[in-house]
Protein backbone atom coordinates (compact mmCIF):
# COMPACT_ATOMS: atom_id res chain seq x y z
CA UNK A 1 0.00 0.00 0.00
CA UNK A 2 1.53 3.33 -1.08
CA UNK A 3 0.08 5.66 1.56
CA UNK A 4 2.02 8.64 0.21
CA UNK A 5 0.34 8.36 -3.20
CA UNK A 6 -3.10 7.47 -1.83
CA UNK A 7 -3.49 10.50 0.42
CA UNK A 8 -1.37 13.05 -1.44
CA UNK A 9 -3.49 15.87 -2.84
CA UNK A 10 -2.80 16.10 -6.57
CA UNK A 11 -0.77 19.26 -7.34
CA UNK A 12 -2.33 21.61 -9.84
CA UNK A 13 -5.83 20.23 -9.25
CA UNK A 14 -8.64 21.99 -7.42
CA UNK A 15 -9.28 20.27 -4.08
CA UNK A 16 -12.86 19.36 -3.17
CA UNK A 17 -12.97 17.89 0.32
CA UNK A 18 -16.23 16.14 -0.51
CA UNK A 19 -14.10 13.79 -2.64
CA UNK A 20 -12.15 12.68 0.44
CA UNK A 21 -13.93 10.23 2.76
CA UNK A 22 -13.11 10.89 6.45
CA UNK A 23 -14.26 7.32 7.24
CA UNK A 24 -11.79 5.70 4.82
CA UNK A 25 -9.78 2.77 6.22
CA UNK A 26 -8.68 1.06 2.98
CA UNK A 27 -10.16 -2.17 4.32
CA UNK A 28 -7.69 -2.36 7.22
CA UNK A 29 -8.74 -3.56 10.65
CA UNK A 30 -7.82 -1.81 13.87
CA UNK A 31 -5.43 -4.49 15.11
CA UNK A 32 -3.36 -4.44 11.93
CA UNK A 33 -3.25 -0.63 11.87
CA UNK A 34 -2.13 -0.43 15.50
CA UNK A 35 0.59 -3.03 14.93
CA UNK A 36 1.88 -1.10 11.95
CA UNK A 37 1.74 2.15 13.92
CA UNK A 38 3.95 0.59 16.60
CA UNK A 39 6.42 -0.59 13.96
CA UNK A 40 6.41 2.82 12.27
CA UNK A 41 6.94 4.65 15.56
CA UNK A 42 10.04 2.56 16.29
CA UNK A 43 11.37 3.13 12.78
CA UNK A 44 10.76 6.88 13.06
CA UNK A 45 12.71 6.90 16.32
CA UNK A 46 15.72 5.25 14.67
CA UNK A 47 15.53 7.51 11.62
CA UNK A 48 15.25 10.59 13.82
CA UNK A 49 18.42 9.47 15.63
CA UNK A 50 20.24 9.32 12.30
CA UNK A 51 18.83 12.69 11.20
CA UNK A 52 20.03 14.29 14.45
CA UNK A 53 23.48 12.72 14.16
CA UNK A 54 23.84 13.72 10.51
CA UNK A 55 22.97 17.33 11.37
CA UNK A 56 22.62 18.50 7.77
CA UNK A 57 18.88 18.49 7.07
CA UNK A 58 15.60 18.80 8.96
CA UNK A 59 11.93 17.83 8.76
CA UNK A 60 8.91 20.09 9.24
CA UNK A 61 5.53 18.45 9.84
CA UNK A 62 2.54 20.80 9.59
CA UNK A 63 -0.72 19.64 11.18
CA UNK A 64 -3.88 21.56 10.29
CA UNK A 65 -7.44 20.66 11.18
CA UNK A 66 -10.73 21.74 12.65
CA UNK A 67 -11.07 21.59 16.44
CA UNK A 68 -11.04 18.10 18.02
CA UNK A 69 -9.57 16.38 14.97
CA UNK A 70 -6.70 14.92 17.00
CA UNK A 71 -3.59 17.01 16.39
CA UNK A 72 -2.30 16.59 19.96
CA UNK A 73 -2.89 12.84 20.06
CA UNK A 74 -1.15 12.49 16.69
CA UNK A 75 2.02 13.99 18.15
CA UNK A 76 1.83 11.81 21.28
CA UNK A 77 1.34 8.51 19.45
CA UNK A 78 3.28 8.91 16.21
CA UNK A 79 6.40 10.45 17.78
CA UNK A 80 6.35 8.40 20.98
CA UNK A 81 9.70 6.70 20.32
CA UNK A 82 11.77 9.71 19.30
CA UNK A 83 14.44 11.37 21.41
CA UNK A 84 12.86 14.62 22.72
CA UNK A 85 16.24 16.29 22.29
CA UNK A 86 15.75 16.33 18.53
CA UNK A 87 12.01 17.02 18.24
CA UNK A 88 10.12 20.22 19.03
CA UNK A 89 6.40 20.98 18.82
CA UNK A 90 5.13 24.52 18.29
CA UNK A 91 1.49 25.48 18.73
CA UNK A 92 0.63 28.81 17.17
CA UNK A 93 -1.98 30.79 19.04
CA UNK A 94 -3.48 34.21 18.36
CA UNK A 95 -0.61 36.56 17.38
CA UNK A 96 0.67 38.91 20.06
CA UNK A 97 0.91 42.66 19.50
CA UNK A 98 4.67 42.15 19.11
CA UNK A 99 4.08 39.62 16.32
CA UNK A 100 1.35 41.67 14.64
CA UNK A 101 3.81 44.54 14.30
CA UNK A 102 5.73 42.41 11.77
CA UNK A 103 4.87 40.47 8.63
CA UNK A 104 2.67 37.41 9.19
CA UNK A 105 5.49 34.93 8.50
CA UNK A 106 7.97 36.48 10.93
CA UNK A 107 6.91 34.38 13.92
CA UNK A 108 6.76 31.26 11.74
CA UNK A 109 10.22 31.58 10.24
CA UNK A 110 11.74 31.93 13.70
CA UNK A 111 10.44 28.47 14.59
CA UNK A 112 11.43 26.45 11.56
CA UNK A 113 13.52 23.40 12.48
CA UNK A 114 17.26 23.66 12.90
CA UNK A 115 19.40 21.17 11.03
CA UNK A 116 19.14 17.66 12.46
CA UNK A 117 15.76 18.33 14.06
CA UNK A 118 12.11 17.48 13.48
CA UNK A 119 9.69 20.31 14.19
CA UNK A 120 5.91 19.87 14.34
CA UNK A 121 3.63 22.83 13.77
CA UNK A 122 0.34 22.26 15.61
CA UNK A 123 -1.54 24.80 13.51
CA UNK A 124 0.69 27.03 11.47
CA UNK A 125 1.09 29.89 9.01
CA UNK A 126 -2.03 28.57 7.30
CA UNK A 127 -4.14 30.18 10.02
CA UNK A 128 -3.36 33.39 8.16
CA UNK A 129 -5.40 32.25 5.15
CA UNK A 130 -8.00 30.33 7.18
CA UNK A 131 -9.11 32.06 10.38
CA UNK A 132 -8.31 35.56 9.16
CA UNK A 133 -10.35 34.88 6.04
CA UNK A 134 -13.42 33.29 7.60
CA UNK A 135 -13.52 35.68 10.54
CA UNK A 136 -12.88 38.71 8.28
CA UNK A 137 -9.88 39.79 10.34
CA UNK A 138 -8.19 41.13 7.22
CA UNK A 139 -9.73 41.89 3.80
CA UNK A 140 -9.50 39.55 0.81
CA UNK A 141 -6.99 41.89 -0.82
CA UNK A 142 -4.61 41.01 2.05
CA UNK A 143 -5.11 37.29 2.69
CA UNK A 144 -5.31 36.40 -1.02
CA UNK A 145 -1.72 37.55 -1.55
CA UNK A 146 -0.52 35.31 1.24
CA UNK A 147 -0.76 32.14 -0.83
CA UNK A 148 2.15 33.37 -2.93
CA UNK A 149 4.09 34.46 0.16
CA UNK A 150 3.57 31.03 1.74
CA UNK A 151 4.77 29.23 -1.39
CA UNK A 152 7.87 31.44 -1.52
CA UNK A 153 8.55 30.85 2.19
CA UNK A 154 8.17 27.08 1.92
CA UNK A 155 10.35 26.93 -1.18
CA UNK A 156 13.05 28.92 0.61
CA UNK A 157 13.26 26.62 3.62
CA UNK A 158 13.01 23.54 1.39
CA UNK A 159 15.97 24.71 -0.66
CA UNK A 160 17.84 25.25 2.60
CA UNK A 161 17.51 21.58 3.53
CA UNK A 162 14.15 21.29 5.28
CA UNK A 163 11.79 18.56 4.09
CA UNK A 164 8.15 19.63 4.47
CA UNK A 165 5.07 17.49 5.09
CA UNK A 166 1.68 19.22 5.41
CA UNK A 167 -1.21 17.16 6.75
CA UNK A 168 -4.88 18.08 6.87
CA UNK A 169 -6.73 15.89 9.39
CA UNK A 170 -10.01 15.33 7.58
CA UNK A 171 -12.74 14.93 10.21
CA UNK A 172 -16.47 14.96 9.45
CA UNK A 173 -18.81 17.46 11.06
CA UNK A 174 -20.76 14.66 12.79
CA UNK A 175 -17.61 13.07 14.19
CA UNK A 176 -16.39 16.44 15.42
CA UNK A 177 -19.68 16.90 17.27
CA UNK A 178 -19.19 13.56 19.03
CA UNK A 179 -15.69 14.52 20.12
CA UNK A 180 -16.72 17.99 21.30
CA UNK A 181 -19.54 16.47 23.34
CA UNK A 182 -17.07 14.06 24.92
CA UNK A 183 -14.86 16.99 25.85
CA UNK A 184 -17.73 18.60 27.70
CA UNK A 185 -18.39 15.49 29.80
CA UNK A 186 -14.81 14.37 30.42
CA UNK A 187 -12.97 16.32 33.15
CA UNK A 188 -9.62 15.41 31.57
CA UNK A 189 -10.66 17.04 28.29
CA UNK A 190 -13.11 19.77 29.34
CA UNK A 191 -10.34 22.33 29.77
CA UNK A 192 -9.82 22.29 26.00
CA UNK A 193 -13.36 23.45 25.28
CA UNK A 194 -13.94 27.11 24.46
CA UNK A 195 -17.11 29.02 23.69
CA UNK A 196 -15.53 30.05 20.38
CA UNK A 197 -15.75 26.39 19.29
CA UNK A 198 -19.48 26.88 18.75
CA UNK A 199 -18.91 29.86 16.45
CA UNK A 200 -16.23 28.04 14.46
CA UNK A 201 -18.51 25.03 14.04
CA UNK A 202 -21.35 27.28 12.86
CA UNK A 203 -19.07 28.42 10.03
CA UNK A 204 -18.09 24.89 9.03
CA UNK A 205 -18.81 25.33 5.30
CA UNK A 206 -16.84 28.56 5.17
CA UNK A 207 -13.87 26.86 6.79
CA UNK A 208 -14.08 23.95 4.37
CA UNK A 209 -13.97 26.39 1.45
CA UNK A 210 -10.97 28.14 3.00
CA UNK A 211 -9.16 24.82 3.52
CA UNK A 212 -9.87 23.74 -0.06
CA UNK A 213 -8.41 26.96 -1.43
CA UNK A 214 -5.36 26.85 0.87
CA UNK A 215 -4.55 23.26 -0.06
CA UNK A 216 -5.11 23.94 -3.76
CA UNK A 217 -3.04 27.12 -3.89
CA UNK A 218 -0.15 25.92 -1.71
CA UNK A 219 0.32 22.32 -2.83
CA UNK A 220 3.78 22.02 -4.37
CA UNK A 221 6.32 19.27 -4.95
CA UNK A 222 8.59 20.75 -2.29
CA UNK A 223 5.78 21.21 0.25
CA UNK A 224 3.02 18.66 -0.47
CA UNK A 225 -0.37 18.41 1.22
CA UNK A 226 -1.80 15.13 2.47
CA UNK A 227 -5.51 14.75 3.26
CA UNK A 228 -5.79 12.08 5.96
CA UNK A 229 -9.05 10.36 6.98
CA UNK A 230 -9.57 11.16 10.65
CA UNK A 231 -12.90 9.73 11.81
CA UNK A 232 -11.13 6.52 12.87
CA UNK A 233 -8.32 7.50 15.23
CA UNK A 234 -6.40 4.23 14.73
CA UNK A 235 -6.35 4.66 10.96
CA UNK A 236 -5.38 8.33 11.14
CA UNK A 237 -2.41 7.51 13.38
CA UNK A 238 -1.24 4.71 11.11
CA UNK A 239 -1.45 6.84 7.95
CA UNK A 240 0.41 9.80 9.43
CA UNK A 241 3.09 7.55 10.91
CA UNK A 242 3.55 5.91 7.50
CA UNK A 243 3.84 9.27 5.74
CA UNK A 244 6.52 10.44 8.18
CA UNK A 245 8.38 7.14 8.06
CA UNK A 246 8.34 7.01 4.26
CA UNK A 247 9.58 10.61 4.07
CA UNK A 248 12.47 9.99 6.49
CA UNK A 249 13.41 6.78 4.66
CA UNK A 250 13.50 8.69 1.39
CA UNK A 251 15.70 11.34 3.03
CA UNK A 252 17.95 8.46 4.19
CA UNK A 253 19.99 10.38 6.81
CA UNK A 254 23.48 8.99 7.33
CA UNK A 255 25.46 8.60 10.53
CA UNK A 256 28.67 10.64 10.36
CA UNK A 257 32.02 8.84 10.29
CA UNK A 258 33.88 8.16 13.50
CA UNK A 259 35.89 11.22 14.52
CA UNK A 260 38.78 9.18 15.89
CA UNK A 261 40.43 5.99 14.71
CA UNK A 262 39.18 3.01 16.78
CA UNK A 263 42.75 1.85 17.45
CA UNK A 264 43.69 5.30 18.78
CA UNK A 265 40.59 5.43 20.95
CA UNK A 266 41.30 1.99 22.40
CA UNK A 267 44.88 2.96 23.18
CA UNK A 268 43.77 6.13 24.97
CA UNK A 269 41.23 4.17 26.97
CA UNK A 270 43.86 1.62 27.95
CA UNK A 271 46.15 4.46 29.04
CA UNK A 272 43.43 5.62 31.41
CA UNK A 273 42.49 8.82 29.58
CA UNK A 274 38.89 9.85 30.43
Amino acid sequence: MDVIKRFRAAPGKKVDLKDWDPDETLGMDRGDAEARLADNAQAIGKLQHRLFAEGKRSLLVVLQAMDAAGKDSTVRHVLRDVNPQGVLVTSFKKPTSHELARDFLWRIHRRTPRKGHIRVFNRSHYEDVLVVRVESIVPKSVWEKRYRAINDFERTISESGTEIIKIYLNISKDRQREKLMRRLTDPDRAWKFEAADFETRRKWDQYMNAYEDAITECNTDSAPWFIVPTNKKWFRLFVISQIIRDTLERMDPQLPPLKIEPAVAMRLLEDGVD
